[in-house]
């Protein structure tokens, strides 16, 4: 990117308990030292995964044309966007519409289409925002999908135990469908998992990272947010796929060692290890 200090716009729901969307969105771009601005989706009283006892859910779409106009107005414009879990396909409609009046010229577009995982869609979400959801991947200039929504994104039944050949083909798939930089993570090899960048059939990175012994909510968030501050700041897809993959390890190994702490990953300890490197 050509300027040192840049603003990216976050699009994301608030889960006030749990550390995913916003509340890790926010201090982990900061973090990389990018000016982080935030449109909330959905305001939560805590994320929506097995544990908690139910949760509060307060729908933020009607907020978001009024809070389009005012930017207009002002003429804010972003050096990237970065969306994650949107709350419902009217606002992935929105937000499209909304795109060219936000967006820098040749400013990248980020997308991780926080909508599924170990072969289901979320709870809040069916065919339909799949379908709506495509589209706005279409537009995306980077596209971080976990093995679920990849699936989902190109049509490609999911089961479990993927083989690499089925992957190299969902992998080869999402490359014809979408014109994005696909950056395809969790892949699982043996007792390491991958990650994949491919673009118009072409592989630009990979990398492999340990397959820790247990799963925590919010860690493709921790990847997704760590993965858009590297690659604002440095233009460098293979170190930030690097950087994105070795942060979300350590934000998991200082987890595991204490089971009361199940709802999320404490990414916040790893922090300054992250800042330091830009």
């Amino acid at each position: 990117m050509k300027n040192s200090y840049q603003r990216v716009l976050t699009v994301q729901d608030i889960s006030c308990v749990g550390q995913c969307s916003l509340t890790v969105a926010l201090p982990i771009l900061s973090a990389c030292g990018i000016e982080t601005c935030i449109l909330p989706t959905a305001l939560l009283s805590n994320h929506t995964a097995k544990g908690f006892h139910g949760f509060t859910c307060l729908d933020l779409t009607k907020e978001l044309p009024a809070i389009f106009s005012q930017w207009k107005k002002e003429g804010i414009l972003f050096d990237a966007i970065y969306t994650g879990y949107l709350g419902s396909v009217p606002q992935i409609g929105l937000l499209l519409e909304a795109l060219p009046s936000l967006l820098k010229e040749n400013a990248p577009l980020i997308v991780d289409p926080a909508m599924a995982d170990y072969g289901a869609l979320y709870p809040a979400f069916d065919q339909s925002y799949v379908e709506e959801m495509k589209k706005l991947c279409a537009r995306a200039d980077y596209l971080l999908p976990n093995l679920t929504e990849a699936c989902l994104l190109a049509d490609v039944p999911y089961r479990e135990g993927m083989g690499e050949g089925e992957i190299e083909g969902l992998i080869e798939k999402l490359s014809e469908r979408y014109f994005a930089t696909v950056v395809l993570k969790g892949i699982p090899l043996g007792d390491e998992l991958g990650i994949l960048a491919v673009k118009g059939g072409k592989k630009l990175a990979s990398y492999r990272h340990r397959r820790l012994p247990q799963n925590l909510h919010g860690t493709g968030d921790i990847f997704a947010s760590a993965f858009s501050g590297a690659l604002i700041k440095t233009g460098d897809l293979s170190r930030s796929i690097r950087t994105a993959a070795d942060f979300t390890v350590k934000s998991m190994e200082n987890t595991l060692s204490d089971p009361s702490h199940w709802y999320g990953a404490k990414f916040e300890t790893a922090l300054s290890e992250l800042t330091q490197k830009f």
